[in-house]
């Protein structure tokens, strides 16, 4: 119910796809609502808020953590982008389609023996300091999904810094813990509860 491939793409195409996101991207700031419905806002959006109003939206975020609910990262929509349009013709739509291309898909489906695989849902995600992902399934809003999968390109990272995708059991106990790395995939039985931890305020990147 779990498998790791390191070396995913070539050496040129990871590298250009790191790239790509720590420079590129129109990043967004998701988190839950207090009915745990996800939100995201651009830099633009939350800047009209005003900053009482912000304070007030994190507090509020942190204090259902404490309560083993939601999260909060940047985020850019990779499916909702490419459906709305945003950004024409950047490289990211690229990556877009080709996880929803054929041989990725045909990927998912040859590693879970799942003939029925359709789609590959995609968000480019950025863990910073004090970002986190509390403990859930990714079974989906209808228990459609099947798989979940990681795309990693984070080089260089350091276990201290945080940002580890933990596997818990059904003594909340951690049973397998793995670092971002750089051009792996990680796909796993939406079955497995998991967590990432927040980011440490000292990290050396994101």
């Amino acid at each position: 119910g779990f498998v790791q491939i390191p070396g995913l793409f070539e050496d040129g195409t990871a590298t250009a796809g790191a790239d790509l996101l720590q420079r590129g991207l129109n990043w967004r700031i998701v988190f839950t609502t207090p009915d745990d419905q996800p939100v995201h806002y651009s830099r633009e959006e939350l800047q009209s808020q005003g900053p009482e109003r912000w304070k007030a939206t994190v507090a509020d975020v942190m204090a259902r953590a404490r309560q083993n609910r939601g999260y909060f990262y940047k985020t850019y929509p990779m499916i909702e982008a490419y459906l709305r349009g945003w950004d024409p013709g950047h490289p990211i739509h690229q990556l877009t389609e080709f996880v929803n291309g054929p041989d990725f898909l045909g990927l998912g489906r040859a590693l879970t023996g799942i003939a029925e695989i359709v789609k590959a849902d995609a968000h480019a995600t950025l863990y910073g300091p004090g970002d986190f992902l509390t403990r859930h399934l990714d079974t989906g809003e209808d228990h459609e999904r099947r798989a979940a999968y990681v795309l990693g390109l984070t080089r260089g990272w350091q276990p201290d810094w945080g940002g580890l995708l933990l596997f818990l059991d059904g003594k909340q106990d951690v049973s397998e813990g793995y670092l971002p790395r750089f051009n792996v995939l990680t796909v796993f039985d939406v079955k497995y509860l998991h967590t990432v931890t927040q980011v440490a305020s000292f990290a050396g990147g994101g």
